[in-house]
C-alpha cells in the first residue's frame, strides 16, 4: 500500500473548522520523513505545526543498519583497491594497469577504525574481521561491552586525535548533533596518517566539505567515500562531486542510498508501521526507536546532556 497526501488551501473555513483535516491550514498530526529526501523539521515549522504529535524518521528502528554496514565495507574496498579509476579506465577504452595499480592496496594488514560503535559501527567491525586487518579500533563515548569487544577484537581509543593518527582507514558511524558537526575538520585531518582513507555514511555535516576536499587534493587523504552530503539533494556544484586526489582518483561519492536497498525499504516500512500502531493504540514505543521524548533526548548517542 502506498500513501500520498495532497493538501489544499481551505482558507477562512479551515481556520474556523479544525476538523477540515485535508487542508494546509489544519496541519498533520503525524509527520513521516526519511534521511534520503529529508523533511527538515525546524523550530519555526514546529511552532507553526500546532497539531503535530509525532515525527517518525523511516529507518530509525534500525531496519537499515545491515545495509549501511555493508555499504561501508564496500566503500572501504572501493577506495583501498582504487576501483573507481580502474573502472573508468575500462569505460574510456584504455588499458594501463600500472596507472591504477600504483594506488591499489590490500585491506589485510591495515588498521581500520570507526568513529562510533553503535548499531552500524559495530556491524562494520563484525564484517571486517575476516579481512585479517592489523587491528580494529573504535572511538566512542561509551565502551563496548567486554564480550562484544572481544568478539571483534576491537580496541577502544578515547582520544580522537590519537585515534585517527593510528588508522589507515577511518569510517564515520556516529549521529549528527552539535558535538559532531564539523567533527572531521581541517585541524583533525592534520592528525590523520598521510594517505589515509576516509568513509562517511553517517551524516555529511560531520565532515567539513571544504577541508575534506582540500585534504584529498593535496594527497593527505588518498580517498573519501560516502553517500551522505551536508546538503541533500547535493547541488550540482558541490565540491564532493568532482574532487580528486593528485593521481585523479580517490572519490567514491554516491547519492544517499546506502540504507535504502529494496531489502531495507521493506524493513523500515514495517518499522514505521510498528511505531504508528503503537502511537494509535496508545502503547509505549520501543526504547531504541525514541530519539526525542517529552522535552528531552532519550539517548546519549545524540550528544551528552
Amino acid at each position: 500500500m502506498k500513501v500520498l497526501a495532497i493538501l489544499y488551501s481551505g482558507g477562512v473555513a479551515a481556520k474556523e473548522e479544525p476538523r477540515l483535516l485535508g487542508t494546509i491550514e489544519n496541519k498533520a498530526e503525524v509527520l513521516i520523513t526519511t534521511p534520503f529526501h529529508p523533511g527538515y523539521l525546524t523550530r519555526d515549522i514546529i511552532q507553526k505545526a500546532k497539531n503535530l504529535k509525532i515525527c517518525i524518521t523511516a529507518g530509525v528502528s534500525g531496519s537499515n543498519v545491515v545495509s549501511v554496514a555493508e555499504h561501508v565495507v564496500m566503500s572501504i574496498l572501493l577506495l583501498v583497491r582504487n576501483f573507481v579509476p580502474a573502472h573508468e579506465m575500462i569505460e574510456r577504452g584504455d588499458w594501463q594497469v600500472s596507472d591504477v595499480a600504483r594506488s591499489a592496496f590490500d585491506l589485510e594488514g591495515k588498521v581500520v577504525g570507526t568513529i562510533g560503535a553503535g548499531r552500524i559501527g559495530y556491524r562494520v567491525l563484525q564484517r571486517l574481521v575476516p579481512f585479517d586487518t592489523k587491528e580494529l579500533l573504535y572511538y566512542d563515548y561509551a565502551p563496548l561491552p567486554t564480550e562484544a569487544a572481544k568478539a571483534v577484537k576491537a580496541r577502544r581509543v578515547e582520544d580522537l586525535k590519537e585515534f585517527v593518527s593510528q588508522c589507515d582507514v577511518v569510517t564515520v558511524n556516529c549521529p549528527l548533533h552539535e558535538g559532531t558537526r564539523d567533527l572531521v575538520n581541517a585541524d583533525l585531518l592534520k592528525h590523520f596518517k598521510k594517505g589515509a582513507w576516509l568513509i562517511n555514511t553517517a551524516r555529511g555535516a560531520i565532515c567539513n566539505a571544504d577541508a575534506v576536499a582540500a585534504a584529498l587534493k593535496s594527497g593527505h587523504l588518498s580517498g573519501y567515500s560516502g553517500d551522505v552530503w551536508n546538503v541533500q539533494p547535493a547541488p550540482k556544484n558541490h565540491v564532493w562531486r568532482t574532487m580528486k586526489n593528485p593521481l585523479g582518483g580517490g572519490n567514491g561519492m554516491v547519492p544517499h542510498y546506502s540504507g535504502t536497498t529494496l531489502d531495507a525499504q521493506a524493513r523500515y516500512a514495517n518499522g514505521v508501521k510498528s511505531i504508528l500502531m503503537n502511537y494509535m493504540n496508545n502503547k509505549p514505543q520501543e526504547p531504541q526507536n525514541i530519539i526525542v521524548g517529552l522535552g528531552k533526548y532519550e539517548t546519549k548517542a545524540y550528544g551528552q546532556r
